[in-house]
């Protein structure tokens, strides 16, 4: 989580009656979610600094790796950024944070400054970084409402040396390029084939709307650039932009200012001018300097919240830090009076330290599998936020639900169901739809909730008998609360039947995908040439099953 740290307690009391309350700003976002995994926190107290703290050794890694983490922190030290008591080591092919000290709860362990950050603002999108790339007709492409490929035009005009970066110009950002991935092992590059072998439709929808997308942007973007990005600026060089900027960039509502003492001086000087002068009481007096006190506080935090501002980030060194749905240990924050970022620890509700040696985890939100594979390139195992999103009620095996419930459903209630939108769309077409997005009205499942409670109250109508039915009016909305425990134990049925249909439809069952994997990672294993696709469809499709095998045994 990225959250504010200021004084509040000093805001609060220069607005007089009004409490400001900072939201919490979410960690690497996809634009489908964005805004939708809030917690407010406010952060409270100084954290201790960890920052002069000595580094240990790492693991093992080999000579490229292990060159391009020492350039990266010399380039660290010489740019301003601090850290301490971690360090950035090689992780299973990638990078990550590695604790070099037992770390306790508000240690802050790297502070970034914000000269170094790439940033977009939406929906006054403020990409003036390469605006002077493109021609007077393609000026407003710099505004794409997609923030992530603004980011990707801004990584690649660095990395093809199209702009300077920093306050001054002057941060030369090689060290910490040459540190990403240069490929990705997100579905969007696999063959149909290899989407296939997820045994999820959803995701496979997802990936061809999210191809169709993006080449319509980088189209778009090459018919506006001037001709040294058109050139430089190719499929695959715009794709690694935004799958570099989707996969490292956090956000947050705040998209305010940092804090500048020069105001709060020339306050203070009029103040004691107009005293010394005998212009006005000193009651006066501090009534000005408390509209200057609130007028900033409204530009800074008001006012960007009411306009429904967002300022999307990339953070380099902190953008080190890996995933971890359940032992996300440090938060991200932007630090008001010093104008940067940090790194802080967490006590993640267990109160125990993080050990010396240990991966130093962040959290990207709330993150399904499907958006973790789709956008990441990985599989969280036993992920709590895990979804699994079914067909549309209209697809299911209608006359399979009825025998299982043993009842025929009324056709003038699936009419209804059907004027209402609870049984799905017909007019879509996945290649033209959002690339993450449910816009077909699949019946969403998760994890954390079970089903969705709009399909439950579709199959309490869909279920009912004709009392029931007459009993509630014919109205589909008095079926949001069980009707009776008949009815209630008959639309389970139904959801149970489905779920088990869905489960056995797919060319492989669960026990089959696991002893698949087993042999795929194994040393001594016959696989060994499985590809990296291979084996993130299987741990995906694994996943996939747990779940839908958790929900129908939930339903007994």
């Amino acid at each position: 989580m990225l959250f504010l740290r200021s004084a509040t307690g000093c805001f609060m009391m220069a607005c007089g009656c009004m409490t400001l309350q900072l939201h919490a700003l979410v960690v690497r976002p996809t634009p489908a979610f964005t805004g939708l995994y809030h917690r407010q926190k406010i952060a409270t107290g100084r954290s201790t600094s960890v920052l002069a703290a000595s580094s240990t050794e790492t693991a093992p890694s080999s000579p490229r790796t292990t060159q391009t983490v020492g350039v990266l922190s010399e380039w660290a030290n010489t740019n301003g950024i601090k850290y301490g008591g971690v360090e950035v080591t090689p992780m299973g092919g990638g990078l990550g944070l590695v604790a070099t000290q037992d770390l306790k709860a508000k240690d802050v362990v790297i502070e970034v400054p914000s000269d170094l950050t790439l940033t977009v603002q939406t929906p006054r999108d403020s990409n003036r970084a390469v605006e002077d790339l493109f021609d007077d007709r393609g000026k407003s492409y710099c505004n794409s409402p997609h923030w992530w490929a603004q980011l990707s035009i801004q990584l690649n005009a660095l990395d093809g040396n199209l702009i300077s970066h920093g306050k001054n110009a002057d941060v030369q950002m090689r060290p910490w390029l040459d540190s990403l991935p240069r490929q990705f092992d997100t579905p969007l590059h696999w063959s149909d084939s290899a989407l296939a072998e997820l045994q999820y439709t959803h995701l496979t929808d997802a990936v061809q709307a999210q191809t169709t997308l993006w080449t319509s942007l980088w189209e778009e973007m090459r018919r506006n650039a001037k001709p040294e990005l058109a050139n430089l600026l190719n499929y695959d060089n715009f794709v690694w932009g935004c799958e570099s900027a989707r996969s490292r960039a956090f956000s947050g509502a705040y998209s305010g200012t940092a804090f500048s003492p020069a105001p709060y001086a020339f306050t203070l000087v009029l103040v004691g001018a107009y005293i010394a002068l005998g212009m006005g009481t000193l009651e006066q007096a501090a009534n000005g300097a408390a509209v200057v006190v609130c007028g900033a506080i409204l530009r800074d935090f008001v006012v960007p919240k009411f306009l429904k501002q967002r300022r999307y980030v990339i953070c380099p060194f902190i953008d080190m830090a890996n995933h971890e749905s359940t032992q996300c240990r440090a938060d991200v924050a932007f630090e008001y009076f010093a104008n940067g970022y940090s790194l802080a620890i967490n006590d993640n509700g267990s109160g125990t330290p993080v050990k010396s040696g240990s991966e130093l985890y962040i959290s990207y939100g709330t993150r399904s599998n499907d958006q973790l594979l789709q956008y990441y390139g990985f599989v969280e195992p036993n992920n709590p936020h895990d979804v699994y999103v079914m067909p549309p009620i209209r697809t299911w095996d209608i006359a399979a639900l009825e025998k299982a419930c043993g009842r025929t459903f009324q056709d003038g209630r699936l009419q209804k169901l059907d004027r209402a939108g609870l049984l799905g769309r017909t007019d879509m077409n996945p290649a033209t739809s959002s690339a993450a997005a449910n816009k077909a009205g699949g019946v969403v499942i998760t994890r954390a909730s079970g089903m969705d409670p709009a399909a439950i109250q579709a199959l309490r109508a869909l279920v009912s008998t004709d009392k029931e039915w007459e009993e509630a009016r014919e109205a589909i909305g008095n079926f949001s609360e069980p009707r009776s425990t008949q009815n209630e134990a008959t639309a389970r049925m139904a959801i149970r039947t489905a779920l088990e249909l869905e489960l056995a439809s797919k060319p492989t069952t669960l026990e089959e995908d696991e002893r698949l994997l087993q042999v795929m990672t194994s040393t001594k294993g016959g696989l060994m040439d499985a590809s990296r696709e291979d084996q993130l469809a299987v741990s995906f499709r694994i996943e996939k099953k747990k779940l839908l095998l958790e929900i129908i045994a939930g339903l007994k």
